[in-house]
């Protein structure tokens, strides 16, 4: 049980750099470039997740003090539904369109 637990936090860690880069770049996996149209909802999501399956990996393995199952449980849950909900906005919102800079009148 603690290699699924240990794959878990792996992949934690992966979901936490990948949404960092996303943050700081925009750059966003190949396989979701196509859809994703705001890549800092997406990043932020992303770091939501990750962030949820680290801390439920650390929790079991008792890395972090005595917490309750209970605020474990709804403090995991709260953040992999957050990034869920934000994953889904960085997909569903529709691109923001600038105007183009326009050049003050008398120069």
């Amino acid at each position: 049980m603690a290699w699924v637990v240990g794959a878990n936090a792996l992949l934690g860690v992966l979901a936490i750099a990948l949404g960092t880069v996303t943050l700081r770049t925009g750059w966003v996996l190949p396989t979701a470039r196509r859809h994703v149209t705001r890549p800092r909802l997406h990043g932020g999501g992303v770091l939501l997740i990750g962030a949820s399956l680290l801390l439920q990996s650390l929790a079991y393995f008792g890395v972090l003090p005595g917490t309750s199952w209970e605020a474990r449980f709804y403090g995991g849950n709260a953040l992999l539904l957050g990034g869920a909900l934000l994953l889904l906005l960085g997909y569903v919102l529709p691109l923001r369109r600038t105007e183009p800079h326009t050049r003050p009148p008398g120069l």
